[in-house]
């Protein structure tokens, strides 16, 4: 019985020590070319975020964060994760979310893999997590306060990858280039022509025909779609804009995939108008619950500039607040204020901010060269043309006017 027992013991330490020796030739190699040891287990760091090919980053939406514009993502801290992504070869998947407590609830559950935001280091972490990263300083009380990204314990080699990326010379040159991308004369680089060539013949533009070709295929009124595209490019077709909008009608790359228009036809002219018929169409079917060819036209102007989701939001900004989410007037005022933190941080608020006023006075000014274009240029409807704007509707007496931003702002603070 002795000899048995000694037998079975002397198995189960040997047992132990192929376990201990396989366990030690486990150990993992850092993807920067290291060894290191660690005792905690390691959940998802740099070698599976590079496996998968994506690195998922969380911050809060605003103008020096994140926000998106023409379905683009900008923002420093974009910027930055955006940078730091490319440095490790995955893409960049950004999401935002209400506040800083749900930005470390998610890294700590492993929905994200960094917290995109430069947060104090005074900032109470749970043991978990940790800084790492990106980081700027500032004076507080005449002391110096560093700020940084926030990562997970258990990721030490993508702290290892972040340390490594970072320099303040990376970071100050973002910031510069956020700065001029907002700088007089920076938005959009074009020659512009006279709003309209020859008055007394009715002629707006070089491009007309394909205005009025592509206009009568969404029963667009073709100066409509002028006014828009003087608005956009000033009728040149070479027009580039910093956000990376391209040709007459500045679509931009990624809605020229979506539409099937190759990146070498851009600039041409018909083919641009072309697709940005297309593109308007696809728009008037997203508004399709908007009543009335003429109040929709609103709508799908707005989120031509501004996206599908921003004017949504604002929509459900206007419901909120008891004001009718199907007409203009009551919706603008929302647009505008959707580059406020109250605003855009509302919950019923998907998209986060936007450039609001950009997106008003583009409504506003098409709206009013269309108007100026049908004064000038009679006889000039396709076959599906839209009707001037009633001053009255059936439907509680809307006045189609469009208001200035001040007119707007003014007639919401009465009603509230």
């Amino acid at each position: 019985m002795r000899s048995i027992m000694s037998i079975s013991l002397i198995v189960a330490v040997l047992a132990g020590c192929l376990v201990s020796c396989e366990e030690k030739e486990e150990k993992k190699n850092s993807p920067l070319g290291t060894t290191q040891e660690n005792d905690q287990e390691t959940a998802y760091d740099l070698d599976q975020i590079q496996e998968a090919g994506e690195l998922i980053a969380a911050t809060l939406s605003g103008p020096d964060t994140y926000y998106e514009y023409k379905g683009k993502g900008f923002g420093l801290q974009f910027e930055m994760a955006q940078n730091f992504a490319n440095s490790i070869g995955a893409k960049l998947r950004m999401e935002t979310v209400r506040d800083t407590a749900e930005l470390l609830r998610r890294l700590q559950q492993g929905d994200v893999d960094l917290v995109a935001l430069e947060m104090p280091e005074d900032h109470p972490l749970d043991a978990d997590l940790k800084f790492s990263g990106a980081w700027s300083t500032a004076k507080n009380s005449d002391k110096e306060q560093r700020s940084q990204w926030v990562i997970r314990k258990n990721s030490p080699f993508l702290s290892e990858a972040l340390e490594g990326w970072y320099k303040p010379e990376l970071r100050a040159l973002l910031i510069r280039q956020e700065q001029m991308r907002f700088a007089p004369g920076a938005g959009i680089k074009r020659h512009m022509r006279a709003p309209i060539q020859d008055r007394s013949k009715g002629i707006i533009s070089p491009y007309d025909q394909h205005f009025i070709r592509h206009s009568q295929a969404i029963g667009w009124d073709w100066r409509l779609m002028a006014a828009q595209c003087y608005q956009e490019s000033g009728f040149d077709p070479q027009a580039a804009s910093w956000a990376g909008a391209r040709g007459l009608m500045q679509i931009m790359p990624e809605t020229a995939v979506h539409l099937g228009l190759p990146a070498d036809q851009l600039h041409h002219p018909e083919k641009n108008v072309e697709a940005a018929a297309r593109y308007i169409q696809e728009l008037e079917r997203k508004f399709s619950d908007i009543q009335g060819r003429a109040e929709r036209i609103n709508f799908v102007l707005a989120a031509y500039n501004g996206g599908v989701g921003h004017v949504r939001d604002a929509m459900a900004l206007a419901r909120k607040n008891g004001k009718n989410p199907q007409v203009w007037n009551d919706v603008a005022p929302y647009v505008l204020r959707l580059s406020q933190p109250q605003f855009y941080n509302d919950p019923v608020v998907r998209y986060g901010y936007l450039r609001g006023e950009e997106t008003y006075n583009y409504v506003n000014s098409i709206q009013a060269r269309w108007q100026r274009y049908r004064t000038t240029v009679h006889g000039g409807m396709s076959s599906g043309a839209i009707p001037a704007p009633s001053r009255r509707s059936s439907r509680g007496g809307y006045k189609s006017k469009v208001l200035s931003a001040e007119e707007l702002e003014a007639k919401s603070k009465q009603e509230e």
